[in-house]
């Protein structure tokens, strides 16, 4: 009987301990890259890329994908629930876009082969299993990361993993997440052949993007229309 008590408190302890990580609801996410070419002689020839532009509110995702050379302007945009998507065209389409009609008229891509914006991956970095950790550090004057490097005949890496509870709906690499228990959100990469060092930074935040917002409403008040 008191080896019952036990393994049930052991078990209880267990699971208040796993459910520690809080999965955030509603926000966004925007992922960018720096670039620098001829690093070696300085970091004024650069070039930043807003790759992508994440906007969610549960299961439901909006991505908006700016162009390249003028960020202001969306090239496409992807509805994505799960681990699958849906092309939902052009934003002037997309905001007549019905997340419910999506699935009944049309057969979801699968996430993780999804070529333009974000990439969604659920294999270890390259050389992940060569990685050797470094000391802890602060970035933004204020947040704290775990930081591990990958060091190649070719190539430097750092990555920058937060020390956060909370769990966001798009992640760099779920696997370095997890095995850190905390949030990749930088990666910093010198390419010593091609004298490139680039950054890769995913920035979460609050807000929805105008634009995405116009979409989620447009998608409450059909919802609420068919009750």
């Amino acid at each position: 009987m008191r080896n019952f008590i036990w393994i049930s408190v052991l078990l209880l302890f267990v699971s208040c301990k796993k459910s520690r990580k809080i999965r955030s609801e509603k926000g966004g996410i925007d992922i960018l890259t720096n670039i620098y070419y001829n690093a070696s002689k300085g970091l004024d020839d650069h070039q930043q890329i807003l790759i992508s532009k994440i906007n969610y509110e549960n299961s439901d995702m909006l991505e908006l994908v700016p162009n390249i050379q003028i960020p202001e302007l969306i090239d496409s945009v992807y509805y994505i629930r799960d681990s699958v998507y849906f092309n939902a065209g052009n934003l002037m389409d997309a905001k007549s876009l019905v997340f419910k009609e999506k699935f009944q008229t049309e057969i979801p891509k699968d996430l993780h082969k999804k070529e333009f914006g974000a990439v969604w991956v659920n294999i270890p970095i390259f050389d992940y299993d060569k990685r050797k950790n470094l000391a802890d550090t602060v970035l933004y004057g204020k947040k704290e990361f775990k930081r591990f490097q990958i060091a190649t005949k070719d190539n430097y890496s750092i990555f920058y993993i937060a020390k956060t509870d909370t769990i966001l709906p798009y992640s760099l690499n779920p696997i370095a997440d997890r095995d850190y228990s905390g949030r990749l959100e930088r990666i910093d990469s010198y390419d010593k052949k091609r004298d490139l060092f680039s950054t890769v930074i995913l920035l979460p935040r609050k807000r929805w993007d105008k634009e995405a917002s116009e979409i989620f409403e447009y998608n409450k008040e059909i919802s609420n229309s068919k009750k």
